[in-house]
């Protein structure tokens, strides 16, 4: 659940206008042609790579943590602090809580295009954003991640975590392949910007739930 949970925050995470704006530094020049969109895969794998490295970071301080940490085996304590980091969050998504969102507010300038390479942009911007924590963060479900990673007691769980969750932000740049204008990504994003903030908050509120109802019946 938490993995899922995972992936759906690295899908909110870059799936708004603001996040997209970001990623439409990354679209193919010109208009669209299956020539353009075959010129810009060195981008698209080099953004790919940057997302992995980042992920190693995150994910090795994560697993580092975990080791650390490692809560006992049988302790109930870490999966209710999972949810209520999940439940606070959630609340403050809906507008219920107002809570800190540790992060470094920072995007990439778009006339970027203009001084490096594509490729280039791509691997360090991706590096970044697998990083999650030195850009604009757009979700809450980032912290949640992370502090489940922490008290899993487990490397592996903590990886597949931070990995679940840049998998999500990476997948919203594959629009850059289809043969839609950035206006009208631009504009779809913005009609459904607050149905995406609805939907995380619902997801961390049923995960707290969830994890709730499992130790009741421990």
């Amino acid at each position: 659940m938490l993995v899922g949970l995972a992936f759906l925050g690295g899908l909110l995470s870059t799936w708004s206008p603001c996040g997209y704006s970001s990623l439409a530094t990354l679209r193919p020049w010109g208009r669209w042609s299956i020539r353009g969109v075959a010129g810009w895969l060195p981008t698209l794998s080099a953004h790919g790579a940057g997302y992995v490295a980042g992920g190693l970071v995150l994910g090795s301080a994560s697993a580092l943590g975990a080791l650390v940490l490692a809560p006992p085996a049988d302790a109930s304590w870490p999966l209710l602090a999972i949810a209520l980091v999940s439940l606070a969050y959630g609340l403050d998504q809906l507008g219920f809580l107002s809570l800190p969102y540790p992060q470094r507010k920072s995007q990439v300038p778009h006339d970027v295009r203009f001084r490096w390479p594509m490729w280039r942009i791509g691997l360090l911007y991706g590096f970044a954003l697998g990083l999650n924590f030195v850009t604009y963060v757009r979700t809450p479900i980032l912290y949640v991640v992370v502090v489940a990673a922490l008290l899993s007691g487990s490397w592996a769980t903590a990886f597949a975590l931070v990995l679940a969750l840049n998998a999500g932000r990476f997948l919203p740049l594959l629009v850059n392949a289809l043969p839609v204008t950035d206006r009208a990504v631009q504009a779809w994003l913005a009609r459904h910007e607050e149905h995406a903030v609805l939907a995380g908050g619902a997801a961390q509120l049923a995960a707290a739930a969830a994890i709730v109802a499992a130790l009741a019946n421990l």
